[in-house]
Formats: C-alpha cells, sequence, structure tokens
C-alpha cells in the first residue's frame, strides 16, 4: 500500500496530531485530545473531516494509532463507514504503543517504552510481541505522568495532615486549591482530572531537580516501575538476540533524573539490554502502518478495512 495518500492520526488524551499525506503542503496539525468519556470512532472521524475541511487533501487511507484503544473500538469497519464519503478507501487502527515502536525503532526487535499520562511497553521479538501495562489511570500506568501526580498528591496530603514529610510539592497544590482540606472534592468533581493530576509530574521534577527527598523518592519509585515493565516485556519475546534495544519515549522521561535512575536500573540488571535513541516519532509509526505486512509480528496488532478496488 503506497503511503502517498496516507492521513495519519496520533491520537493521545492530551492532544491529537495529524500529518497530511504525502506531497501535501503543511504543517502536522493539532487537535484536542481525545476525550475518553465519549464514543472514540466518531471523534476520530470529526478530525478526518476537519483536516479535509481545512486542507482540502485527498486522503486514500487513514491510518490511527489510538491511546488506549481497546478491541471493542477497533472497528475499523465502522471507521470506514464513518468517512467512506471524504474518498477514504482503507482504515488501519492500532493501540499507539504498535505506533510508537514502529516511529522509535522501525521493523527490528526490540522494545518501547512510551510514558506520558499513561505509560505502556511493548516487546518485539523475531516472532512474537508482548505488550505491558497500559492499563489505565484506575488499573496501571505505572511510572506514568499520572502514576507520578498521584504519588505527589498522595505524599502532599500526608504531610498535610502530620502522616509524612514536608516536600515543597505542598505549595504547588495550594496555589491550584488555596484550602487543601477542600482539594480532594474540587479535584474529583473536575472532567479534567485526569490531566490535573499528570500535571503534577513536571512539579515533581522541578522539585526533585531542587533535591527535595520526597519528590526524588517518587521519581526513584517511578524510574523502577516503567524499567521493571521493560523487562517484563523483554522476558516475553526474548530469544537468541544479542543485545536488545529499548527507547524511552514520553514527557515523563524529560526528568533527567528520573531518565537518569531508569537507565541505571535497566542497565543494572542486564547489560546487552541498552537504550538507544528513536529514528522517529510515534506519528512516523502510523504512516509505517502503511507498509507493515501481516507476516511481520506487529501486523497482527493492527485492525484493517477496505473497499474493493476496481
Amino acid at each position: 500500500m503506497s503511503t502517498s495518500a496516507v492521513l495519519a492520526i496520533d491520537a493521545g488524551q492530551s492532544g491529537i496530531k495529524v500529518r497530511l499525506p504525502h506531497g501535501v503542503r503543511g504543517d502536522d496539525l493539532v487537535f484536542d485530545g481525545i476525550r475518553t468519556g465519549e464514543p472514540l470512532l466518531p471523534q476520530l472521524a470529526a478530525v478526518v473531516a476537519a483536516t479535509h475541511e481545512r486542507t482540502g487533501a485527498p486522503v486514500d487511507t487513514v491510518a490511527a494509532g489510538i491511546s488506549g484503544l481497546t478491541d471493542a473500538n477497533a472497528d475499523a469497519a465502522a471507521m470506514l463507514d464513518l468517512v467512506r464519503d471524504l474518498g477514504v478507501r482503507d482504515v488501519l487502527l492500532a493501540h499507539d504503543a504498535t505506533t510508537s515502536f514502529l516511529g522509535a525503532l522501525g521493523d527490528r526487535a526490540g522494545a518501547v517504552v512510551a510514558a506520558g499520562t499513561g505509560s505502556v511497553i511493548l516487546a518485539v521479538g523475531a516472532e512474537t510481541t508482548a505488550r505491558v501495562d497500559g492499563w489505565g489511570w484506575i488499573m496501571g500506568d505505572a511510572g506514568s505522568g499520572y502514576w507520578i501526580g498521584r504519588e505527589a498528591l498522595d505524599a502532599i496530603m500526608r504531610a498535610y495532615d502530620g502522616r509524612g514529610p514536608s516536600t515543597m510539592l505542598t505549595a504547588a497544590a495550594s496555589d491550584r486549591w488555596p484550602d487543601l482540606s477542600q482539594a480532594y472534592m474540587s479535584l474529583q468533581a473536575d472532567p479534567d482530572r485526569v490531566r490535573i493530576v499528570a500535571s503534577f509530574a513536571a512539579v515533581v521534577a522541578r522539585a526533585a531537580a531542587a533535591d527535595d527527598a520526597v519528590a526524588r523518592d517518587i521519581t526513584g519509585r517511578a524510574a523502577h516501575e516503567l524499567a521493571g515493565s521493560v523487562r517484563a516485556s523483554i522476558a516475553q519475546v526474548r530469544t537468541d538476540e544479542a543485545t536488545f534495544p529499548v527507547c524511552a519515549l514520553g514527557g515523563v522521561f524529560g526528568s533527567p533524573l528520573l531518565h537518569a535512575d531508569f537507565v541505571a536500573d535497566l542497565h543494572g540488571s542486564d547489560d546487552s539490554v541498552r537504550l538507544v535513541d528513536p529514528v522517529g516519532v510515534g506519528i512516523d509509526g502510523v504512516v509505517a502502518l502503511a507498509d507493515l505486512t501481516d507476516t511481520h509480528p506487529l501486523g497482527a496488532l493492527v485492525h484493517r478495512a477496505g473497499l474493493a478496488r476496481c
């Protein structure tokens, strides 16, 4: 399948990035993130329609990498029905763990950990794949921005109660909620609460850099969670590879201390597992979906639908 008429959508909770088909002038477009409490496919179809209206770009194939994609939502045929009037003839849907992997490592063996608001790890071996975590903010996403923010808020309220040590993290919470005794009510009622909690990951990074003991502890534990998830994924797919490359993606790794802790934890257990730089980003991986063959281990993770061609 040619990538010349592929509209690529990298759909996350914090934002949706759209890359226009090859040869169409214009930078990547950005839309508001996925609203997890609403049906997914109509949101994606609206993005396709808005892109078409804004750019007039001819689209033959829509490829999407989607944060938290479930089997129930991965109905490529239903998505095709929503956009076929725009000239779309093929739809490819994949979890963003798949497209993050393709963007970072291409089609070789390795593991990619993506840690932003959530966290998910995908490992690919010679014949099999393994996904670890990505189970959402209630049940998983260990080491993610949300996880870090939740740990920060817990520490803040422990300090407030006298159950835990004081921390400079408290100042950021007090700026948002001057009466900390009412913060939990405001947060629980806020429809944007997941993003708000995750935003405290940046607060933790700054406090850890300033040598706040509480923030430093949270940072170290987050790095350990992420490294452990990577190890678990590799153990499920590795065969006889002499070295196993790992890419670390996402805003959480913007913390130099967390990144250093992650690398030390990862390398300390197996010196043949090595962190490498990514060759691209998630949106590049979405574009690559169009050329992924069914025989590649990742091919089984892509949901496809197409119209018959004359």
